[in-house]
């Protein structure tokens, strides 16, 4: 399912560790970060609530860069993956806690046709484009054009023929810190000619804290009978599965480690074996609903995700594989964390898209 036209998405993470489930000027001066590669000074924007929980943001990328929860005995960790500076998300590719755009996710022969004119988009994954091309709005300064204790908002403007996509886009995201412990994320983009969009974030969590170990033993469960079935380049072929019997069956809580290893030929579609898929939820309209949620036993922490688009997309970071250097010099691994990208299933060539009409 795709919608044609982009509304207004949300996407709200509600981290409850052992909780039971205006004006535009900038009111909060960020703190310095680290530069961009022109020169210009990257500022880091810290979040607080009454309970304790901070989130930290910066304006390269509109990037999350932590998420500060306690857990069952009230110890803080940040749980979810990056850098202890810019320059570490300067350097990497992975998307670390980046809001990625012009269209999150893959599209197929880096092509897609709107009214009869086939578009062509930079390919940097082979001959397809993710998450926007070379260089994305996760490679991109945003500007804070609001922030106090609980919320900061970045904008960020995309030229025409920017990565190839047509028109002069205003992509906006805004992060709210709730008192209970939720973490909304709020997207909107206008432009001046029809093009596609499909803005996401792209954080790893992991809920044990960031760089403790594996999410192979936490519990996970996605509210959705059917998935998007993905070709070796992880293109959608334009099946909708049934999820029954296999082993991305999660409507009932299951450890994440459980089936990743299954010979499922779904699980070995790409050259990194894994968890890469979008699934389709189990609604009917664009109401805020919850989509995912996850546990880990240990800790006690709890995410749950809600969102009012039709997928979500479930990554286990297969393309990691140990090399990266991450926060306190730990190493990222492969299935040492996961990704929520509130989602539209990736395109294909010639395929419908989510537009946006000026």
């Amino acid at each position: 399912m795709l919608f044609h036209y982009l509304r207004n998405a949300t996407l709200a993470a509600a981290l409850l560790g052992c909780v039971a489930a205006g004006n535009m000027e900038a009111k909060m001066a960020g703190k310095p970060f680290g530069k961009s590669p022109e020169g210009k000074t990257i500022e880091l924007f810290t979040l607080k609530n009454d309970k304790g929980m901070e989130v930290s943001v910066m304006t390269w990328g509109a990037t999350l860069v932590s998420v500060k929860v306690p857990d069952r005995a009230g110890h803080f960790d940040d749980v979810v993956l990056g850098f202890d500076d810019a320059e570490g998300y300067i350097k990497h590719t992975a998307f670390f806690g980046a809001i990625v755009g012009r269209y999150g996710n893959r599209i197929g022969k880096s092509r897609f046709t709107l009214d009869g004119h086939e578009n062509h988009v930079t390919a940097n994954e082979g001959e397809n484009s993710l998450h926007g091309g070379k260089r994305g709005f996760d490679k991109r300064l945003w500007t804070a054009v609001h922030a106090d204790d609980h919320t900061i908002e970045l904008r960020y403007v995309s030229a025409d023929g920017e990565e190839g996509y047509p028109g002069n886009l205003t992509a906006t995201v805004r992060y709210t810190l709730t008192p209970y412990n939720e973490l909304r994320i709020h997207y909107t983009a206008t432009s001046d000619k029809e093009t596609v969009t499909n803005l996401t974030n792209h954080s790893y969590f992991n809920l044990a804290g960031a760089g403790n170990g594996t999410i192979l033993d936490q519990d996970i469960q996605i509210n959705a009978d059917r998935f998007t079935v993905v070709d070796g380049g992880f293109i959608p072929t334009g099946e909708l599965r049934s999820v029954e019997g296999t082993p991305m069956d999660f409507r009932k809580p299951a450890k994440i480690g459980a089936g990743i290893d299954s010979t499922y030929q779904q699980l070995r579609a790409g050259s990194h074996a894994g968890y890469d898929h979008n699934w389709v939820l189990n609604k009917k309209d664009d109401s805020l609903t919850l989509a995912a949620r996850v546990h880990d036993p240990k800790s006690g922490r709890v995410l749950e995700v809600l969102t009012n688009q039709p997928g979500v997309q479930f990554y286990a970071g297969n393309f990691l594989d140990g090399t990266i250097k991450g926060k306190g010099g730990k190493c990222t691994r492969i299935v040492a964390r996961f990704v929520w990208r509130r989602s539209i299933s990736p395109i294909r060539p010639i395929s419908r898209a989510s537009r946006l009409r000026s």
